[in-house]
């Protein structure tokens, strides 16, 4: 009697066995059918400015692809919030200046760093967390993303994080694709990876040292095009964001407008 159960017992554990061999192996077929299907085509971001107040023209489709994948680019229509952010791949000398001038200003702000700045500049980037600010990834090298495998997008990503954390014991969980370039694919890896993609709702030419703009026109560019939910990108080694900073931040608030931070996204 006891070996006839033990016959059947084993006789059932391996229709179980055979049977759930047999479904993994149709759900990997399944997922590397799906997975063929998304695309790696390139989406460099871009805006088109208005210089109305109103918010600007992202691009629908690349909008909606980008909150499928629980990303953001624009706040609420209906209030008047910035949230500013700065990317930053090197030290230019301006960044403690920009954070003497947030910190006057009571204004939180979210840096996204590469891996040389992160360790090359561990005072700054510890002032940063210290003060509230936001510590965003922008990856290892700062390299397109959509050229680059799966696996290499998760050491661009991962190792970055890791180094953060270890170094500073603070987890990231934004993040910012270098040069704006993002494909659906490479959103679908980074949302996997725990992240969410800040893209941006202004930005313009601020980031070549050697052809700063002019600190009035500068001005006149950013005031004109302040917008309900805005996410404004200006770049740390621009000498004429630091220099014009704070009288962007106050004559923003003499307009009605509040800076919040990313944590406080609507």
């Amino acid at each position: 009697m006891n070996r006839k159960i033990l016959k059947v017992s084993i006789s059932l554990l391996l229709v179980i066995a055979i049977s759930i061999v047999s479904y993994i192996d149709i759900y990997d077929k399944r997922e590397i059918k799906t997975n063929a299907t998304i695309s790696n085509q390139k989406i460099e971001w871009g805006i088109k400015r208005n210089d109305n107040h109103e918010q600007p023209d992202v691009g629908n489709k690349n909008k909606e692809l980008l909150e499928q994948n629980n990303g953001i680019c624009l706040g609420n229509s209906d209030a008047k919030t910035i949230y500013l952010t700065f990317d930053e791949g090197y030290e230019a000398g301006y960044t403690s200046q920009i954070l003497k001038t947030l910190k006057e200003n009571d204004v939180k702000a979210a840096f996204f760093l590469t891996a040389h700045y992160v360790n090359t500049q561990e005072d700054l980037v510890r002032q940063m967390i210290e003060e509230g600010h936001i510590i965003g990834n922008h990856t290892v090298n700062h390299k397109s993303m959509p050229s680059l495998t799966e696996e290499e997008i998760k050491k661009e990503v991962m190792n970055l994080h890791q180094g953060v954390y270890e170094k500073f014991n603070y987890e990231m969980k934004y993040i910012r694709p270098p040069k704006g370039e993002f494909s659906e694919k490479t959103l679908m890896i980074t949302n996997a990876l725990g992240y969410k993609t800040v893209m941006w709702s202004f930005a313009y030419e601020d980031w070549d040292e050697k052809k700063q703009p002019d600190e009035e026109k500068a001005k006149e560019k950013i005031l004109n095009n302040l917008h309900n939910g805005e996410i404004m990108l200006l770049h740390g080694n621009s000498k004429t964001n630091t220099n014009i900073l704070d009288s962007v931040i106050k004559e923003a608030k003499n307009r009605g407008y509040v800076f919040k931070s990313l944590d406080e996204f609507q």
